[in-house]
């Protein structure tokens, strides 16, 4: 009896861990986006309050650097760079990658936008972006001029679509 009783424990927890968790409130459509400064890819530091007010932004939270998912994401970002741009749009990548992984990262597929590191996890919980059983979002904010976020994409498996939501948010506004 406390086999089963032990196995049901174990398989309720299993299972409540493959659903996306957040650690806060994920923000949502019509929210304002927290500031916040972290280095970038060359060690700089980047401070989004510098934006706000000047152009959209699409903030997207990937989970590591050079791996297959997410190197499929970067490399859609990038070949649609000149959309993005012609939007008027910049394109932030974050995730808790280093600067050195995102220096590299971003060399190594010629990469035309901005990698942030957010090494301590501090702006994804800023975000709300959940977690996907233990692996860190995918997750993806299209944001107005103003910091306020006009839509919103969470997809872990469908890496590339991350930028054609994007690119349709942008230009519904």
């Amino acid at each position: 009896m406390n086999r089963i009783h032990l196995t049901t424990i174990t398989l309720f927890i299993m299972a409540f861990s493959l659903f996306p968790q957040a650690s806060k409130a994920q923000l949502k459509v019509g929210d304002k986006i927290p500031t916040f400064t972290l280095p970038d890819q060359n060690g700089q530091q980047f401070n989004v309050a510098n934006e706000i007010g000047k152009r959209p932004m699409v903030i997207y939270f990937y989970p590591k650097d050079d791996t297959p998912g997410c190197t499929k994401e970067a490399c859609s970002f990038r070949d649609s760079f000149e959309e993005f741009s012609d939007l008027g749009a910049i394109v932030i990548g974050i995730s808790s990658g280093s600067v050195a992984s995102h220096k590299k990262f971003a060399e190594k597929y010629k990469l035309p936008f901005t990698l942030l590191a957010d090494e301590s996890n501090q702006v994804r919980k800023l975000f709300g972006v959940p977690k996907t059983f233990v692996l860190p979002g995918r997750v993806t904010y299209v944001v107005d001029k103003n910091g306020i976020i006009i839509h919103y994409f969470n997809s872990m498996t469908n890496a590339a679509q991350h930028v054609q939501e994007s690119l349709t948010a942008l230009k519904k506004q």
